[in-house]
């Protein structure tokens, strides 16, 4: 794999470049394949204005990246963030279609933002402003065209706003234009739970082709928002150890474990984990290179870098978040032996019961929430075979042959439907 500078590795877009390069290579991808998917399909950058509470008017910039719509609608979160770059983007519009890929659902990729603080504003303002981003791109998304969901700082409340004002414009209520919604506007049972619930599906996965037992299994897990607390919830009910929770603002530590189901409600009554009396306060960045045999990073990317990745003490790497470990860490963790849980396999339990839902609003008749859980099980069980085949039959790791696979299937689709001139 090429050389990157700190700055590249650190580049979701570059990070992403550079493994879907590598594993094009290794399948001997067609020349004009290869820059049909290397680009995304459409990028769309807007600039809007916004009536703040005090009366002025405030412009803002959102983004919305199609990779690839070649196998469905494309499909990808909106986040709220002062950070939102269109490189990091454009990086998680990709990793939404090697990801749909890779659990085989017939949808492409894609991905929004919107530049903002999200913690300043109101919810009139959060309002106003997503209500004038969906209407400029009101023509762009659609139940056959492209299909938000929830991602950082957005959530079902975010989601109901992008489902009402997508129907007042088509003058018709259109449930399937989002996925991520409220129970009650068309949302899916499982659906909120789903991505932490993946996460332990996965990591019982890896376990039984480890030969690792369950039983005081050790995890570590960074994040503890929707996917994070999900994860540790689940997965201590049954019966892994989680010894620590990693946040941005400090972390908690217990060789015993950590009580997940009293840390939730303590987090709910007090904004945060700190002061947690059921562990030990700990530094994050150290907290995440202590000894155990799972660690979870279910924050944002960029976690495990060349700075500290050669310190990381954990058997299993299962990336909850997107883009967790740059391509430089990657190969150190390869160098020592780590199995990793790519991302685009890991958390795509969110995207296969996003998938969920819109099929049943399509359908306009709801599933029980065990079929639900039930499908989501033999999907991610299932995939999780898929990469693991392809990662001995090539001799590749995880990451690249599930980059493989996604290519592979997305590839001879574009093959199939032929190029339209």
């Amino acid at each position: 794999m090429q050389t990157l500078t700190l700055e590249q590795e650190i580049n979701p877009w570059e990070a992403q470049a550079a493994r879907f390069d590598f594993a094009a290579q290794k399948l001997n991808l067609d020349d004009g394949l290869w820059k049909v998917l290397r680009y995304p399909a459409r990028e769309l950058i807007v600039h809007f204005p916004v009536s703040m509470d005090d009366g002025s008017i405030e412009v803002f910039t959102g983004y919305r990246v199609q990779h690839s719509i070649a196998r469905g609608p494309a499909k990808g979160g909106i986040r709220y963030a002062p950070d939102v770059t269109l490189d990091e983007v454009r990086a998680l519009a990709s990793w939404m279609t090697w990801k749909c890929a890779v659990v085989n659902i017939p949808f492409g990729g894609a991905k929004g933002g919107v530049i903002c603080d999200p913690k300043k504003m109101s919810i009139g303002e959060l309002e106003r402003m997503t209500r004038r981003y969906t209407a400029e791109l009101i023509e762009f998304i659609g139940p056959e065209k492209d299909v938000p969901a929830p991602d950082m700082n957005t959530n079902e409340q975010v989601m109901a706003w992008i489902m009402d004002t997508y129907s007042m414009h088509m003058r018709q209520t259109v449930t399937a234009v989002v996925t991520g919604k409220p129970l009650n506007i068309g949302g899916s049972r499982g659906r909120r739970e789903a991505t932490g619930r993946g996460i332990g599906i996965v990591c019982d996965e890896a376990l039984r082709y480890l030969h690792l037992q369950r039983d005081g299994c050790r995890v570590i897990i960074q994040g503890f928002g929707n996917v994070g607390s999900n994860a540790a919830k689940l997965m201590m009910d049954k019966g892994y150890k989680i010894v620590g929770i990693a946040e941005y603002d400090g972390g908690l530590y217990n060789t015993n474990g950590i009580d997940i189901h009293q840390l939730v409600e303590y987090r709910q009554r007090n904004g945060t984990v700190l002061g947690f009396k059921g562990a030990e306060a700990a530094d994050p960045q150290e907290l995440i290179l202590e000894e155990c045999e799972i660690f979870i990073p279910a924050a944002t990317e960029n976690v495990l870098t060349s700075r500290n990745v050669d310190r990381l003490k954990a058997k299993i790497v299962c990336e909850g978040a997107n883009g967790p470990t740059t391509a430089v860490a990657d190969e150190i963790l390869a160098d020592k032996k780590v199995f990793v849980i790519p991302d685009i396999l890991a958390n795509a339990g969110g995207v296969t019961a996003s998938y969920f839902e819109w099929v049943q609003d399509r359908q306009g008749y709801f599933w029980k929430e065990s079929v639900v859980n039930e499908q989501l099980e033999s999907i991610l069980a299932e995939s999780f075979d898929d990469v693991v085949r392809y990662s001995e039959a090539h001799g590749v790791n995880n990451r690249i042959a599930a980059y493989m696979l996604a290519i592979d299937r997305v590839s001879f689709t574009i093959k199939q439907r032929g190029i339209y001139a």
